[in-house]
């Protein structure tokens, strides 16, 4: 069953379409990756989903249902969650606090315990460095805490927009291994768009390519690795 289903999507800013006409779909269970050139309108695509840019034309289905029109608190409250690019932590705010930031709209206490118990099992330094200023952290810390911070949303799709951005090489990796854990432990599907096109594709079951605002590509992560074309343009090979 596909948990996200978009259709011929255009979207774009002050008039402006970065989108002409995008279709995707992540189904249960699996992770997909967006890779592309920087522009190409991948964020764009996460922003429209998630709510936060209006698009001109197309469809959006989410869990069977058309959600084009709902508002993003509505799409978050039923489990549609963008964990967004740079993190984008309250650096006054303790690494607790930010976590919590994520079950605002929950009054599960028992469900929000829980789900806390499962963060601190995926990301232990969480309850370490639970007092700690969330502003005090690496790049890497932070990016694990707001991932932390979208799970305690308790999500039925993730999606990651640049999870690795800014970050050492070592750290991207361990930010992968964790996005990989997340569906291997809680089985929730993953839409993540990533300018590192290995990683991405190296975690993921699926992938679309994005040019110029339209996916140009489309296939088995494994496949399109081996695909000459995308081999030179994305992977440095």
């Amino acid at each position: 069953m596909a948990v996200l289903k978009v259709e011929d999507l255009k979207a774009g800013y002050g008039g402006s379409e970065v989108l002409h006409g995008v279709s995707i779909e992540v189904r249960e269970d699996e992770v997909v990756s967006i890779i592309g050139p920087n522009g190409a309108g991948k964020t764009t695509l996460l922003l429209t989903i998630a709510g936060l840019v209006r698009p001109v034309s197309g469809r959006i289905t989410y869990m069977r249902e058309e959600v084009t029109s709902l508002p993003v608190h509505e799409r978050v409250r039923r489990g549609l969650v963008l964990c967004p690019e740079r993190r984008r932590l309250f650096p006054e705010m303790t690494v607790g606090e930010n976590v919590m930031v994520g079950a605002y709209l929950r009054n599960d206490k028992d469900g929000i315990r829980k789900d806390l118990e499962k963060v601190f099992e995926i990301f232990p330094f969480v309850r370490e460095r639970w007092r700690q200023m969330a502003g005090t952290l690496s790049g890497g810390e932070q990016q694990m805490v707001a991932i932390a911070r979208a799970l305690m949303s308790r999500p039925r799709l993730l999606m990651l927009d640049e999870p690795s951005v800014g970050l050492a090489p070592v750290m991207k990796v361990t930010v992968f291994e964790k996005v990989k854990e997340i569906r291997e432990r809680e089985g929730i599907p993953v839409l993540v768009v990533e300018q590192d096109a290995y990683l991405a594709m190296s975690v993921s079951d699926r992938t679309y390519v994005i040019e110029s605002g339209s996916v140009v590509m489309e296939g088995r992560s494994a496949e399109l690795m081996a695909n000459d074309d995308v081999k030179s343009r994305y992977l440095g090979v």
